[in-house]
């Protein structure tokens, strides 16, 4: 169970590199014990990479990875690394070519259109190729990242009492670079898109309890992040 290191973590050094690397890691370690293979013989994409601390761990692996994001703040690290600009809310992702794995962490979130993410899946997998997308649910504890656990008075009231009474400086705004999203909404979302299949399913954090996420309601509020390995249906 990852959960009580990454909170120790965040206590001591808050979100550092380490922090979404230990994430990347055991989320690797995740997809190992679902039959996910790992080489060179691996075709990835990082989508949202942000400065690309999961897609480095692929390429540890041996993988061929392309890095997308709005803008490349990929650490100097990856100078050297593929890199396409995309925006996910508004581009057409399928130029950015077919993988057989793609890892989406944490992004969905923060996207004002999450079903253009869902819609594009198909045409971003090779065949037998599989898409691992994982976001933190605004029921969550961790719902409101930088103003939880405030978000559970609503996205718009909860921001505004902790911006009055905590007075510390926050990134994420509601409704503009942090969006609510729902565990069972999701699934349904996915769920209608005849070309995908959930292959596995489990909160992020702590796996082993995967059958939290078989129960509605309890899932939105017992997952601190979900995790869905998505496939094509043959």
């Amino acid at each position: 169970m990852l959960l009580p290191q990454l909170i120790r973590h965040h206590l001591r050094h808050g979100t550092d590199d380490a922090f979404y690397r230990l994430q990347a890691v055991d989320a690797i370690d995740w997809l190992r014990r679902q039959g996910v293979p790992f080489g060179a013989g691996t075709i990835a994409l990082d989508l949202g990479c942000g400065t690309g601390i999961f897609g480095s761990e692929l390429v540890k692996l041996g993988c061929a990875v392309t890095f997308a994001d709005e803008k490349n703040w990929l650490s100097p690290a990856l100078a050297d690394a593929t890199f396409q600009p995309v925006n996910i809310d508004q581009d057409d992702l399928a130029r950015l070519g077919r993988f057989d794995l793609v890892v989406c962490s944490n992004v969905l979130e923060h996207l004002a259109r999450p079903e253009k993410l869902l819609d594009a899946c198909a045409d971003l997998l090779r065949p037998g190729g599989l898409f691992y997308l994982s976001w933190t649910n605004w029921l969550s504890p961790w719902g409101g990242h930088d103003f939880s656990p405030f978000h559970y008075l609503g996205p718009r009231l909860g921001p505004k009492l902790w911006d009055r009474w905590v007075k510390r400086p926050r990134q994420l705004k509601p409704f503009e670079n942090l969006y609510p999203s729902h565990i069972g909404a999701t699934l349904r979302s996915i769920r209608r898109r005849p070309a995908l299949r959930i292959v596995r399913l489990a909160p992020r954090y702590y796996p082993e309890l995967a059958f939290l996420l078989r129960v509605p309601v309890l899932r939105e509020f017992a997952a601190w992040n979900c995790a869905v390995l998505i496939g094509l249906r043959r």
